[in-house]
């Protein structure tokens, strides 16, 4: 963090907040005074955040389920300004902010408080190198929270509202040689209005977090040939022995535009098959390889785009087996084109019936696999939404799998791509939430029997991000549950919800009402209980659904000097008064959970959870992820039991 201080300084008009004393690990007495206009940032970083330079933030490839070898990062220190919504684009900046970190977020060098009056703005300069002359220039954002709008040269290129998914931009009309300007606005009401924003909040508290708005996924360039690859989606079949392959281009394919697709194993060539663009093909798989958690294996796939002489005459219909068959048997006469490399897992996820009960129950690749998970909120002290590091976000998924977890829910959040490419490595299952959101007065509560009243604009934006979000993350194998709504928060049209995400992904289970006010049996997949009670209770069965529980446990154990908001001891759920009791109570937990396991024909339950985070210290994990409240080993030893 020294190197990044220095880089900062330069900028007379930003006040740093990341000097020493705010690393301290011990509790002050009171929590300090924050200036006007900051956020409250606890005396935490993580080790990843300390080691940050505006040269290493984030410098992965940001897409790695389509990669091409061309590209260059954007991230780094931008100027920002935040002015009110009625004022004029600053043209005066405030200083430097440290991209892809959100204003408030400590490793963002700002650590500002935005309301919903203000307007951030932000400003860098780019060329784009030599070599990628001819071709087109898309402009990219892993996520911008919530309302972007871009402008490149003064010539405005788009705009995006969406805090979650990624978004790109072809800006190729606007650029000139040499230094290009790169404006960014971004509006975000947060807690004020009704968009899924997950946890965030203006007054963080209890089980609420530190807003988040602006850039806080990386931003990136990549050139693309006038048509290209914009999408290959692979679902896998194993109960057929082959791979589903879906690619879109980025305009209308002529004749002799085709696509060579190319199945790897370890480097060996699987199998090969030709395309019309703008198509979707089967590939045959023999002897699949199938993808667990206890073996993440990997299939290989490169998409490109070649040219070859369709046959003279009348061609067959369009989208039409004797079409596809046409292009099966041509042979490219051209290559050169656009090219991805991309990857798939060959498993399945689904229900069915417990061999030994009869119940119905998650089964992975036709077998009933415990699914033991833990809540996982994705919070980091330093850099609230964005983890410090890729390294940093890989160390929360490896120390659960030593802990004998196999499956992580990720809770109203959606994490960089990367995260889940390191999930299909680790062999992580995953259940991915779609970040809630909603207006004070529309979060169904525990007695409630009627859903909330969404405006059909809040519906269609709840509804865009949710199918935005399964588009860009159905490719990756660890996710095997989409969870289309949390404890009501939100909650307007279930049923409705849950559906078209099952229309649009029928290769995994949806649940659709994780605790609370179940009222889309007839869609959910799953009978999804939350309980807190020191000793879990047990979902009644629901006819042909699995029965989960959602979330459970929440033991919290106060760590001195490890803890967000050092004057507040928050005790959420059930508070341990020392290790040896965290752990009976823990243990006590666990063991009706294998008892639910063996006798009730419950398939998975999520632990509440990995981390401590802001007011909540029932974590696994310090939020600075410093301390374990009990050795991985120990939490393994526990769990022994759920594994087959």
């Amino acid at each position: 963090m020294t190197r990044l201080r220095h880089a900062l300084a330069g900028a007379a008009a930003l006040a740093l907040t990341l000097a020493a004393p705010a690393l301290a690990q011990t509790a002050p007495a009171a929590t300090p005074a924050v200036p006007e206009g900051k956020v409250y940032a606890g005396p935490l970083m993580t080790k990843w955040g300390k080691a940050v330079t505006p040269e290493n933030a984030w410098r992965s490839y940001p897409r790695p389920q389509m990669v091409r070898e061309a590209w260059q990062n954007l991230n780094g220190l931008w100027d920002y300004a935040i002015v009110k919504a009625d004022a004029p684009q600053p043209t005066r900046m405030d200083g430097k902010i440290l991209v892809p970190f959100a204003v408030e977020s400590q490793l963002s060098g700002v650590q500002r408080k935005v309301l919903p009056e203000d307007r951030i703005w932000y400003r860098r300069s780019f060329a784009v190198p030599a070599g990628w002359a001819g071709k087109r220039t898309l402009l990219h954002f892993g996520a911008v929270d919530f309302e972007a709008t871009v402008w490149v040269n003064g010539a405005l290129v788009g705009s995006h509202k969406g805090g979650s998914d990624p978004f790109a931009f072809d800006v190729s009309r606007y650029l000139k040689a040499g230094d290009n300007a790169l404006v960014v606005q971004v509006a975000d009401p947060t807690s004020a209005g009704s968009q899924p924003r997950g946890k965030q909040t203006l007054d963080p508290r209890n089980i609420w977090y530190t807003a988040v708005s602006g850039i806080w996924q990386t931003v990136w360039l990549e050139p693309v040939p006038d048509l290209h690859i914009q999408e290959v989606r692979a679902t896998p079949d194993i109960d057929k022995g082959l791979v589903a392959v879906q690619v879109a281009l980025s305009g209308a394919a002529a004749p002799a535009d085709a696509v060579k697709l190319t199945v790897r194993a370890k480097g060996k060539t699987v199998a090969t098959a030709v395309i019309r663009g703008n198509r979707r093909t089967t590939i045959a798989i023999p002897d699949a390889h199938l993808w667990s958690p206890e073996d993440p294996f990997l299939y290989d796939l490169e998409a490109e785009l070649v040219k070859v002489t369709p046959p003279a005459g009348r061609p067959p219909a369009p989208l039409s087996k004797a079409e596809a068959d046409l292009y099966a048997g041509l042979t490219p006469v051209s290559q050169g084109g656009d090219k991805v490399a991309s990857y798939f897992g060959m498993r399945k996820t689904s229900i069915g019936a417990d061999p030994r009960t009869g119940k119905p129950v998650l089964l992975l690749n036709n077998k009933f696999v415990f699914q033991n998970g833990v809540l996982d909120q994705g919070w980091w002290p330093d850099g609230l939404l964005t983890p410090p590091s890729e390294e940093a976000a890989k160390f929360d998924m490896v120390w659960l799998k030593k802990a004998g977890f196999n499956m992580l829910r990720k809770h109203i959040k959606v994490e960089p791509a990367r995260y889940y490419y390191d999930a299909d490595r680790l062999g992580m299952l995953i259940w991915q939430d779609m970040p809630s959101g909603g207006l004070d007065d529309q979060a169904v509560r525990r007695a409630s029997d009627e859903e909330a009243v969404f405006s059909s604009e809040a519906a269609a934006q709840f509804q865009l991000e949710s199918t935005r979000i399964v588009g860009a993350l159905r490719a990756f194998p660890s996710i095997v549950t989409w969870v289309t709504n949390n404890e009501g928060w939100g909650q307007y049209d279930a049923r409705t919800v849950a559906g078209m995400v099952a229309s649009m992904d029928p290769s995994r289970p949806v649940d659709a009402t994780t605790g609370w006010l179940d009222v889309a049996g007839d869609v959910s997949a799953m009978y999804d209980i939350h309980t807190y009670e020191e000793v879990p209770l047990t979902p009644e069965p629901h006819g042909k659904r699995a029965l989960v529980l959602g979330e459970y446990g929440g033991v919290g154990l106060l760590v001195p000097g490890h803890i967000w908001f050092p004057e507040r001891t928050n005790k959420i759920y059930q508070t341990a008064s020392d290790k040896a009791d965290y752990l009976a109570r823990y243990k006590r937990k666990l063991d009706e959970v294998i008892r639910q396991y063996r006798e009730a024909g419950v398939s998975a339950a999520v632990y509440t959870q990995t981390t401590d985070v802001e007011g909540e210290l029932n974590g696994m994990l310090t939020y600075d992820r410093e301390v374990e409240k009990l050795p991985a080993k120990t939490f393994a030893d526990i769990a022994a039991p759920l594994k087959p």
